[in-house]
């Protein structure tokens, strides 16, 4: 690293922005006295589901919680079978476990990364499926139509993990608004935050009442009428996320417009940029490229100052907790060796991505 590099510091993968007035409304709630879910809470969710264009939206403690709250409502639970992809955060699978059901794994587009629909197909030929469970990885949309069309031909049920893709959208629509259900996380990094936290949304009147009472004890006017648990959002959390919500347009312009430099910088080189397909507007959670010598990249980036991650270094059926799984998915295990996330956040500065892109620029130079 240059002199002039090391004066800046380094360029971080990210970034949360929770500004002044976030902190004044969380100010306001502590004087308050209510401090758990109530008034603030609620008007996130008519702002959120405003935003998404959705009937309900249900806030939760986090994303895990809002897709296994989503599964449950449902109705998907013992002996069911959710498919979903293997490139993604554990919690995708995992959410489907919780709820009792066989998680089975379809491989990945090897354009996209995302859940191919021949491959969840292939899967419906061969077992009696109940969801399916796309992932719209790093901010880009999956493949809704054929995926919708897969899930009414099997009569399953279509559940959106958008945990990555607040803003993002498919033919125009808002992800998560695609399916029968959608669910959002507000972890610190994500498009948005509450610091911890998530949504449910749907247009279905039984299936939010139904998370609503999932994530309240199962209570239903003051009944504990079935069994549930406590992953309700605070009014911390929503102070926060509605401030969070209002600036959000302006974090995915701000990611796209970031996103476009990272990828002029890597113009006709042999580092793969994100592909973002006819009709979906990515949300870039994560600029992620892919690098036959991922090592030789971080290597390179680190010595300019600029951090970068790996998401995943590993596809979800080869670990730990999935050693049950005998699967063989071939594009997944290929991407967990090449893919690396850069820095696209909306906090970067003009010297920070100006960094980044020369980085890159020159490592695709050096590497033809």
């Amino acid at each position: 690293m240059g002199q002039s590099e090391q004066s800046l510091g380094r360029v971080p993968l990210a970034a949360p922005d929770v500004s002044e007035r976030a902190a004044e409304r969380v100010a306001s709630v502590l004087d308050s006295g209510y401090l758990a879910a109530g008034e603030e809470v609620k008007s996130f969710e008519r702002e959120f589901a405003a935003f998404c264009g959705a009937e309900h939206a249900v806030a939760v403690a986090n994303g895990t919680a809002a897709l296994h709250a989503a599964l449950a409502a449902c109705g998907i639970g013992e002996g069911d079978t959710v498919v979903t992809t293997p490139l993604s955060f554990v919690a995708t699978a995992n959410a489907a476990r919780f709820c009792g059901a066989d998680v089975v794994f379809a491989d990945v587009d090897p354009e996209t990364l995302l859940l191919d629909p021949d491959a969840v197909r292939a899967v419906a030929a061969d077992h009696d499926i109940d969801a399916v469970l796309p992932v719209h990885l790093y901010g880009l949309p999956a493949a809704m139509d054929e995926l919708g069309a897969i899930a009414e031909e099997f009569d399953a049920v279509l559940v959106e993990d958008a945990a990555q893709a607040h803003g993002a959208r498919y033919r125009g629509d808002p992800v998560g608004t695609i399916g029968d259900v959608g669910t959002f996380s507000f972890y610190p990094t994500k498009n948005m935050t509450t610091g911890e936290g998530g949504m449910v949304v749907t247009d279905d009147d039984a299936v939010a009442e139904r998370v609503r009472q999932f994530i309240n004890h199962g209570r239903d006017d003051g009944d504990h009428a079935s069994l549930g648990h406590n992953f309700r959002m605070t009014n911390l959390a929503g102070a926060v996320g509605r401030v969070q919500l209002e600036r959000l347009p302006g974090f995915v312009r701000d990611r796209r417009s970031n996103a476009a430099c990272l990828t002029a910088a890597l113009a006709d080189g042999p580092v793969e940029t994100p592909p973002e397909p006819a009709g979906r507007r990515h949300a870039y959670h994560q600029y992620t490229v892919r690098c036959d010598d991922r090592a030789a990249l971080v290597d390179h980036l680190d010595e300019h100052g600029v951090d970068s991650g790996v998401y995943y270094s590993r596809p979800i059926h080869e670990e730990g907790a999935y050693d049950h799984v005998d699967a063989r998915l071939p594009v997944a295990e290929r991407a967990s060796e090449s893919v690396l996330s850069v820095p696209v956040h909306p906090g970067l500065s003009r010297p920070e991505l100006e960094r980044v892109t020369d980085a890159l620029a020159e490592f695709a130079g050096t590497a033809r």
